[in-house]
């Protein structure tokens, strides 16, 4: 019974993991979008999106950009890491 705990206790790592990056990233993206986006009247105009709207779209923008950016260094680095002792 021990030996089935251990095997299964690292996967709420990997289920976290996923759904901060799997559906976090994508959703936090959209919300950014949706925090630009102007506004429709009934007869069809638009309005430019509000000041507050546009610096919540910036910070999401950042905020996933930076993501895809670390993620970027972390899987660059650690091949590089591996091939200076020759494992990769």
């Amino acid at each position: 019974m021990s030996t089935i705990l251990t095997s299964i206790s690292p996967i709420w790592k990997v289920l976290l993991v996923g759904l901060v990056l799997g559906a976090g990233l994508p959703a936090l993206f959209a919300f950014g979008i949706r925090a630009s986006a102007g506004t429709v009247g009934p007869d069809g105009t638009t309005a430019a999106p509000e000041p507050a709207g546009r610096a919540i779209a910036a910070v999401s923008f950042v905020v996933v950009a930076l993501v895809v950016v670390a993620a970027i260094v972390v899987l660059a680095s650690t091949k590089a890491f591996l091939a200076k002792f020759g494992l990769s």
